[in-house]
């Protein structure tokens, strides 16, 4: 027994970074699960509030439905195996998991950028035109427009990766620890603009618009006074609406612009720094889908009613579906 424990030792002390290492991995997988269940929970109990409570089943709530949808893939499909890979680079992975893998990021990443910027389009079109988004901006009509982009999206990104071959001959990009996929120049650059520079540059040039049309509304305010306080009360809510949206969305900016420039990068300078930047910065998007719980979970008085509700077990009672949790402000 004492041989052996002195076999031991020695072998860990010939291998200390071998052992350091495998501590250091107990660590980043503990640390890796944290975000995971973080990112799996926090968009499950955003779901279930949505779907379950009537009163929050409105257009602009069924848009960050769905991006809470894709955000719970991310947690469940992409994170488990892309922070397995990150952490353990020798782990050998089949090619159905891989393509899967690959498949399912793509998708949910363009899938969240679309969301994102139909949340833009809809707070612009409720500032703008509030009698004209009351008529014409129904559930059914917004739950139309997210399987439309829910279908677009899966299309283009199976179309993406087939043409690049990434789908045909996936046997030609796997190698133990790596998983990658080959995109040539110019559907690179394609990429880029459908994903990136379009949603993005429409997200810029409405929230613009949006924060000029808050500037008018405050001034407004300001100058009739003597108007009915109800006016004034609906005002101030589209406002607060569009600057609580305003930060997921500039959050969400600040996660996603890096990597896109990384990646274009990439393409032209393939070297190890750049390499280590496209990953660094994609586990920033990822990272993404677990900030956003915590942003609604800060700005949005309804998610932390509902949390209370969902956790104590009183979904459970009959009716709770119509229990009220908007303030009369929010």
């Amino acid at each position: 027994m004492n041989l052996t424990e002195e076999h031991q030792e020695a072998s860990c002390v010939h291998s200390n970074v071998s052992c350091l290492g495998t501590s250091g991995d107990v660590l980043l997988y503990m640390a890796a699960a944290v975000v995971v269940t973080v990112t799996v929970c926090g968009n499950l109990l955003v779901i279930i509030s949505i779907c379950h409570f009537k009163q929050l089943q409105t257009p602009t709530n069924f848009v960050l439905l769905s991006l809470a949808m894709a955000d719970f893939l991310v947690g469940v499909i992409v994170m488990p195996l892309y922070f397995t890979v990150l952490i353990n680079s020798q782990r050998c992975f089949d090619i159905l998991y891989c393509t899967m893998f690959h498949l399912a990021g793509f998708y949910l990443t363009c899938l969240s950028i679309y969301n994102v910027t139909l949340i833009a389009v809809d707070r612009y079109l409720a500032l703008s035109n509030p009698f004209h988004y009351s008529m014409k901006v129904t559930v059914n009509v917004t739950l139309r427009i997210i399987a439309i982009l829910w279908l677009y999206s899966l299309i283009y990104n199976v179309v993406l990766l087939y043409y690049n071959g990434n789908i045909t001959d996936m046997k030609a990009n796997i190698t133990c620890g790596e998983c990658f996929v080959k995109v040539n120049t110019v559907w690179a650059i394609v990429d880029l603009i459908i994903v990136f520079v379009l949603p993005c540059s429409i997200i810029i040039f409405i929230y613009l618009n949006i924060f000029a049309i808050a500037k008018k509304h405050a001034n407004k305010i300001r100058s009739v006074r003597k108007c009915p306080k109800v006016n004034n009360s609906n005002m101030a809510s589209e406002r607060k609406a569009a600057k609580t949206l305003g930060v997921l969305v500039a959050v969400f900016l600040l996660c996603l612009v890096p990597y896109y420039v990384s990646a274009f990068i990439e393409v032209y300078f393939r070297n190890r720094s750049v390499h280590v930047a496209v990953s660094v910065t994609l586990t920033l998007i990822y990272l993404n889908s677990s900030i956003n719980p915590i942003i609604y979970a800060l700005f949005y008085p309804w998610f932390q009613r509902s949390f209370k509700i969902i956790i104590t077990l009183k979904i459970c009672r009959t009716e709770s579906s119509v229990l009220h949790v908007l303030a009369q402000e929010t």
